[in-house]
């Protein structure tokens, strides 16, 4: 099954996807195909009645329909069909690697084994860089508004199965779930040896960015736009060079910006933070990364370095081998080549 969004022509550059929840790659066509595939009767008519329902008002009036939607989730070849297409979309607009979360509580709390939705994704990131040309790492993420414990029971079955995890995150609603409610859990993942990275800053503020940094220590921080509002964590991102995974067409849809020609990030790049440009959940917000590229060329200008500069950061900011990145980088350094006129 190769159901896929539309594509959009496209020059953006060789990039690694840091901020993408696989959950939000569902297309309104999947979700009809995998319901009738699963004898599940939708709450919607058909695809426009569904797509009508992507006007969202802030981060909860997506989580809803967000989570409404995983119940067509049924089976692994449903969880390798949702992956398999999000990357062929991905490398099609120029991902070369990803760095993917799923969100394995939303699954097991609604009767899905774990092993289902993990074998599942697994089994598509197996063969993503000789199928898609795209290398991939797993990320399990944590639902911020569930009690600790119960991600740190999940997490424990992940390592007793010997899951293919890269590392942990942090997603769903951050207003009144701070980073500090889960010090356990990522003193656990630390352990284990994974890597740690944690939403923050998006509709959260600037002080949970700080928390998230000292107390979970993570080496990434997701969103992270209202950092804007506070100089001393922005000095502090400059000077460590803190990763920060921004999307900004999600930020518009998730009113967290009111439009895109408000969004920070252009400033952001410009007093040398290191942020990077991705989709989150590009089923849902209108956008695969280089959409977003296209929109930030078109509202904010960005110019090829700017957007080099961007690619490259991403690439920096992962967590594949350093022989990796080294590939990916010289990919961004002929991209430059082939995007500038002639001297």
């Amino acid at each position: 099954m190769e159901t896929i969004g539309e594509k959009t022509t496209t020059t953006a550059p060789p990039v690694a996807e840091l901020h993408l929840h696989i959950e939000g790659t569902l297309q309104p066509e999947l979700i009809f195909s995998l319901a009738e595939r699963n004898g599940i009767d939708l709450p919607y008519q058909d695809i426009d009645e569904l797509r009508e329902k992507y006007e969202f008002t802030d981060l909860q009036s997506f989580l809803d329909l967000y989570y409404a939607n995983m119940a067509v989730l049924q089976t692994e070849q449903d969880f390798t069909d949702m992956t398999r297409d999000y990357l062929k979309r991905a490398a099609a607009g120029g991902v070369r690697h990803a760095e993917i979360m799923m969100d394995p509580q939303a699954h097991v709390s609604r009767g899905v084994a774990l092993e289902t939705c993990m074998n599942g994704v697994a089994k598509a990131l197996a063969t993503s860089k000789e199928d898609f040309g795209v290398s991939t790492l797993l990320i399990a993420a944590f639902l911020r508004d569930m009690p600790e414990d119960s991600a740190l029971e999940v997490l424990e079955q992940l390592l007793d199965m010997n899951a293919p995890i890269a590392g942990i995150g942090l997603d769903s609603a951050e207003v009144g779930n701070p980073p500090s409610k889960f010090e356990r859990l990522y003193q656990r993942a630390g352990e284990a040896g994974l890597r740690r990275i944690a939403h923050a800053g998006e509709e959260g503020p600037a002080s949970y960015i700080t928390e998230a940094l000292d107390l979970l220590h993570v080496e990434r921080i997701d969103h992270g736009i209202r950092c804007m509002e506070d100089t001393e964590v922005v000095q502090r991102l400059v000077a460590e060079q803190v990763p920060l995974t921004v999307c900004p067409l999600s930020n518009v849809r998730l009113r967290a910006v009111d439009k895109l020609e408000d969004h920070p990030l252009p400033e952001m790049l410009a007093i040398g933070l290191n942020v990077s440009v991705n989709s989150d959940d590009p089923a849902y917000f209108g956008g695969y990364v280089d959409d977003n590229y296209q929109q930030l060329v078109k509202v904010h200008g960005f110019s090829v370095p700017e957007q080099a500069t961007l690619a490259a950061n991403s690439i920096r900011s992962s967590f594949a081998s350093d022989e990796r990145k080294a590939e990916l980088l010289e990919e961004v350094t002929q991209w430059v080549k082939e995007s500038l006129p002639p001297q």
